[in-house]
């Protein structure tokens, strides 16, 4: 082949030649182009799934939430409704009463359509108390059903809430029941406690077996039912006490009337006493005043000289005389004051006179004794308002007292006085032999005289401080004593003040 004819044809091969490491190096570019494409679509497939799990998993989480938020809702709405049921409740103290008041509006509140309450009646047997959302005959049937399949004694044994739901193996049995009687799917039932026991049940229920129960709707029928026995313990409470009350009162009533017979029979005694001492003390008047008047005359021998014994004799007669009509008059007096037949004169008393006067005169037997005698008064004591004559006699008496029971030599008695507002309080005190506290609590009691040495010895009729006890009353006072034995008493009363004149007022100042 000539040389001319070889040329062209290794420009072609060569040219071949480059053209097939073109095309392997395209095809080398496309394949690497391709290998990311499929890189490329396996992570875009890989992204869409996980956001199609992420929108799988947002829908799921949006569905909770909506059924969360409804759960909310209802429980929400629930104890809305269990709060006004629980108001509702509280209006009344009657057993009948308090199941007239759940009505169907409460029921459809708490998220059901149908109710029954089962609960004790007066003998204490089980029977249906409220329905709502049944007939009369349905009521009928649901009740004899429930008592003959002994589904009484099966919620009083478990004693716990429980619903359609619930699945414990116990509760099949009275699960199957209550449906089979009541022809519902859906139901919620929950005990009624009392605080002395077991008192019943609640059974709330929808007619739809779509509706179905929650946990939330046990705890709120739990609620429920707490609110209802609580409701029935306030009005068995209520009862109880009011019956107590009637009972009391009935009681207060029948001692009153007693304490009013017998009031009035004390009265009567009393005062067929009062005219009876009224009657002697004037029957005794006349002959005491006729036997002092004769053994006054033959003491006086204006009917001639009389022997020594006689007249010794004679001064005994006098003197008993004199006692007698003492005891007389204080027995005239104590009658007519407690009568009402004795009136206290309203003047103004000085209580610092008084007491001077009264030292003055018991003198003789403060001196015979060596009986020291003091007051403690203030300097400004403002008047009294009393009978001057019948006030002077209770410090006699008291004082004379005080005399008799002190010591001799060491005997002290001291006379103070306390102003208050619209009283003057008057305190005789002494350190004589003092008095046991069953002494102190009758020592105004007419005719007791305390049992001691000294009363031994000194006649006395006991009628002494009954007389000032009526005397300070009469007055609106009061009189008490405080004693120790050994010790000494002091017997304190109270006196009315009287008003302060311009004259008084102007000294004050």
């Amino acid at each position: 082949m000539p040389p001319s004819a070889e040329f062209p044809i290794n420009i072609l091969g060569i040219s071949s030649m480059l053209l097939i490491i073109s095309l392997s190096f395209i095809l080398m570019l496309k394949s690497q182009r391709i290998q990311q494409l499929s890189q490329t679509m396996r992570y875009l497939k890989k992204s869409l799934e996980e956001m199609d799990e992420q929108a799988k998993l947002i829908v799921r989480t949006d569905l909770k939430l909506n059924k969360a938020q409804e759960e909310l809702d209802k429980r929400v709405n629930g104890l809305y409704a269990m709060q006004r049921i629980s108001q509702e409740l509280s209006k009344t103290l009657n057993q009948d009463e308090i199941f007239r008041r759940i009505n169907q509006e409460h029921i459809t509140n708490i998220g059901f359509q149908k109710a029954i309450i089962v609960a004790k009646n007066v003998q204490g047997t089980l029977q249906i108390r409220h329905s709502t959302g049944f007939n009369e005959e349905e009521t009928s049937y649901i009740e004899a059903g429930l008592i003959e399949k002994g589904i009484y004694a099966m919620v009083k044994e478990y004693n716990s809430t429980f619903s359609s739901i619930s699945e414990a193996d116990t509760l099949r049995k009275a699960k199957h029941i209550i449906t089979a009687i009541t022809h519902l799917d859906s139901f919620v039932l929950s005990p009624i406690s009392k605080k002395d026991g077991y008192y019943g049940f609640i059974l709330l229920s929808n007619s739809s077996a779509e509706t179905l129960v929650s946990e939330g709707d046990e705890e709120l029928v739990a609620i429920l039912a707490t609110h209802i026995g609580q409701a029935l313990d306030n009005a068995e409470l209520f009862e109880a006490t009011y019956s107590q009350h009637q009972e009391l009162e009935r009681n207060v009533l029948a001692r009153t009337k007693e304490l009013s017979d017998a009031l009035n029979e004390i009265n009567v005694i009393s005062k067929r006493k009062t005219d009876f001492v009224s009657a002697v003390s004037h029957e005794l008047r006349t002959p005491l005043t006729s036997i002092k008047g004769y053994a006054s005359i033959l003491l006086s021998e204006k009917l001639g000289v009389i022997p020594e014994p006689v007249k010794e004799r004679l001064g005994k007669i006098n003197k008993h005389s004199d006692e007698l009509t003492r005891l007389v008059n204080d027995l005239l007096d104590i009658a007519r004051i407690e009568s009402g037949r004795f009136e206290m004169k309203s003047e103004l008393f000085d209580i610092r006179h008084a007491v001077e006067t009264t030292i003055d005169l018991l003198s003789p037997q403060l001196k015979e004794k060596s009986i020291t005698a003091t007051m403690n008064l203030p300097q400004n004591l403002s008047l009294a308002l009393a009978d001057k004559t019948q006030i002077s006699r209770v410090f006699i008496n008291l004082m004379g007292n005080a005399i008799k029971f002190v010591p001799e030599k060491t005997g002290l008695i001291s006379v103070s006085a306390f102003e208050s507002t619209d009283t003057i309080q008057i305190t005789i005190s002494d350190n004589g032999i003092g008095m046991s506290p069953t002494d102190t609590e009758h020592i105004f009691d007419e005719f007791y005289r305390v049992d001691n040495d000294i009363n031994q010895k000194v006649k006395g009729t006991g009628l002494g401080l009954t007389l000032v006890k009526n005397i300070i009353r009469a007055h609106k006072g009061r009189i008490w004593v405080a004693s120790r034995l050994n010790q000494g008493s002091a017997f304190s009363f109270t006196l009315p003040k009287a008003a302060q004149t311009p004259l008084e007022s102007a000294k004050n100042t």
